[in-house]
């Protein structure tokens, strides 16, 4: 039986940035979550789920054996800190969007 749980339920994140790219890794506190949240928390639904945010592509890397996704988003911080006005120009607020999507585990 699945049930449906936002991502910071299985899961936390760190993020960091360069410019105006954010790296966001979520890293599944439970082994046996990890292939449901790899299956589901794709590059293609964070840049789904942002669009005005995120305005480049976005890469996931995988580092299966650690229970981890990467996310580096291109042109995600309104041009970086010292090209912003936005409050949180360093990105910090990426892992915290992140752990808000929801996820189907077991």
């Amino acid at each position: 039986m699945t049930r449906r749980v936002q991502l910071r339920e299985v899961a936390h994140a760190r993020a960091g940035d360069k410019g105006n790219r954010s790296n966001v890794s979520v890293w599944v506190f439970d082994p046996r979550h990890y292939p449901a949240v790899k299956a589901q928390l794709t590059a293609e639904r964070v840049k789904q789920a942002y669009p005005r945010l995120i305005e480049g592509r976005v890469v996931r890397y995988e580092l299966d054996r650690l229970h981890g996704l990467n996310f580096v988003m291109e042109d995600a911080l309104e041009g970086g800190v010292n090209g912003s006005l936005n409050l949180d120009s360093h990105g910090k607020s990426w892992s915290y969007l992140l752990l808000a999507l929801e996820v189907e585990v077991e």
